[in-house]
């Protein structure tokens, strides 16, 4: 019974940390989606974007292909870890009250089932807003970042870099 009772105890522990990274995690998907449909007037008004990898490579004119590949992948790398991180984090946050929401239940603590059951949807409702916002927002920005990205490599290979 002990060792239920320490289990217990530490998933109830982690409830607040998690909530935290949830809604961290749901900020930082908006601030994403916002800078994306930013950039995204920029394109369709200069017909180009920033071109964020022809100033790094303007400043690292040695920089192999492999290495402008491998920036791209950091410059993605916090919101693909958002994607993939947000849904499980949701999944924890909504069995973690389950347990005393089953507990009212048993008891006939409608209320207190209740109030159980509003945090556990709530944080997989973000979690996966969250996760569907910064899944996108990394797909189109994959997709502009490899365009420009072969945009280069070909005009390095031609000689106009």
């Amino acid at each position: 019974m002990q060792i239920e009772a320490f289990l217990h105890e530490i998933s109830r522990f982690f409830l607040t940390p998690v909530l935290i990274l949830l809604a961290a995690m749901f900020g930082y998907a908006l601030y994403c989606l916002g800078a994306l449909l930013a950039e995204a007037v920029l394109r369709r008004l200069r017909g180009h974007g920033r071109r964020p990898l022809a100033r790094w490579l303007h400043a690292r004119p040695d920089a192999s292909p492999e290495r402008l590949e491998l920036h791209v992948l950091r410059r993605l790398e916090l919101q693909r870890i958002v994607s993939r991180t947000a849904p499980m984090l949701g999944l924890v946050a909504t069995m973690i009250p389950m347990g005393p929401a089953l507990v009212a239940v048993s008891s006939g603590d409608a209320k207190g089932m209740a109030q159980q059951l509003v945090v556990a949807f709530a944080a997989v409702i973000v979690a996966l807003l969250s996760a569907s916002i910064t899944f996108v927002v990394q797909a189109v920005r994959r997709r502009w970042l490899l365009e420009e990205l072969d945009g280069l490599i070909g005009a390095r290979g031609a000689g106009h870099a």
